[in-house]
């Protein structure tokens, strides 16, 4: 599957805020550690899209999102700092795939697309944290991104036990100046 990568921004279609509802609440359910516990109330998950969607209306951040037959199967976002100090990085979050599509690559092309992005928008380092255990370290490494540490009971599972979280950089070249 040749996966079709978009950049969204709102207003969404009804079937595209549905399909981002059910793409956060398989990855809760699968286990992902993505800042939230079970069970997952619809009314939070309104909230966390209506809080991202503001964000990518405001240009602080971008949403990115790949089809299969037209439905939203997985996405990522990048936080775009915003201190001056800070305007070369951006911060990758929530890479979900749909699990029934885990395993054809999708998280691979986010990951292009997102850093492609991020050259656009003059991005030079990426940075990520994620599960010590969880399901993404191998698909980041192969990415290139370098660890930079562990953090020790940073945050909790879905089911409340509280995990160990990595933290990873990459640093992306210079955008081309065509």
């Amino acid at each position: 599957m040749t996966p079709l990568i978009e950049l969204l921004s709102p207003p969404l279609s009804p079937g595209d805020l549905a399909d981002l509802h059910a793409l956060l609440g398989d990855a809760v359910e699968g286990g992902a550690s993505i800042g939230f516990t079970l069970p997952l109330a619809d009314t939070e998950v309104g909230t966390f899209w209506n809080g991202v969607l503001a964000e990518v209306t405001a240009g602080q951040r971008a949403l990115l999102v790949a089809r299969d037959a037209g439905r939203i199967v997985c996405g990522v976002q990048l936080e775009l700092a915003q201190r001056t100090n800070s305007r070369h990085r951006c911060e990758l979050q929530k890479l979900l795939v749909l699990r029934a599509h885990r395993g054809r690559r999708l998280g691979t092309a986010l990951m292009t697309a997102a850093e492609n992005h991020a050259r656009r928008r003059q991005r030079t380092l990426v940075v990520l944290d994620t599960s010590a255990t969880g399901n993404a370290l191998g698909l980041y490494a192969r990415c290139g991104y370098t660890r930079a540490g562990v953090i020790p009971r940073y945050a909790t599972d879905p089911d409340g036990s509280l995990i160990n979280t990595v933290v990873c950089y990459k640093e992306l070249s210079a955008p081309p100046t065509s």
